[in-house]
């Protein structure tokens, strides 16, 4: 077999060196492609596609594309921690953090903004993902409302819809008005609402 035979079976099978390697690769490959496509336009042969692998190894990583879902979807640890660093401190900038955190978790860095954004995306249609966003969101309530009184619960539910309300707005709907601001004017606008309903 010439070097240009290799060259073309490597290209026509889009096969990568080692498993890790690839399985990481279709897993980067599937969380930007919910995040973008969201659950029910993202498909298998798409994402192999973005890997540079042929779909029958993303099967014989990933059994099914919900599968595949729920294994990319997991939600950094950095992510997390911003959530939760956002309820610590004097309650007089407590509505700042948090709608920093939500927007910084949600609009920032890949590795945190793809797996929420999938989540979102896949929620609206998918009852995994809907689960997912559902267990994400009540994890981050009982943490950050620990020892804030009884309905501290109820009040950062609130706040959580409404953050995520904005985010569902700028990112996936596109509401122009909402999608052009910056991040500086949404803290300054939505923080003092947050305040008053985490605060009171």
């Amino acid at each position: 077999m010439t070097a240009g035979d290799e060259s073309r079976l490597r290209a026509r099978g889009g096969r990568r060196p080692g498993p890790g390697s690839t399985r990481q690769a279709v897993l980067d490959a599937a969380r930007a492609r919910f995040a973008s496509d969201g659950f029910a336009a993202a498909t298998i042969r798409r994402i192999a596609a973005d890997a540079g692998v042929d779909p029958s190894q993303v099967i014989q990583f990933f059994r099914s594309k919900d599968e595949l879902f729920a294994v990319a979807m997991a939600v950094p640890a950095s992510a997390l921690e911003r959530f939760d660093t956002a309820f610590e401190g004097p309650d007089e900038h407590l509505g700042e953090r948090v709608v920093r955190a939500y927007l910084e978790a949600w609009e920032g860095i890949a590795a945190e903004r793809e797996p929420l954004m999938a989540m979102l995306r896949g929620a609206i249609v998918n009852e995994q993902a809907s689960a997912q966003l559902r267990d994400f969101i009540q994890s981050r309530l009982l943490h950050g409302t620990q020892g804030r009184g009884d309905d501290a619960m109820l009040r950062a539910g609130l706040a959580a819809s409404m953050l995520i309300g904005i985010v569902t707005s700028r990112r996936i709907i596109g509401v122009p008005v909402l999608a052009s601001a910056d991040t500086e004017t949404l803290v300054e606008t939505v923080a003092p609402a947050i305040q008053q309903i985490l605060a009171g």
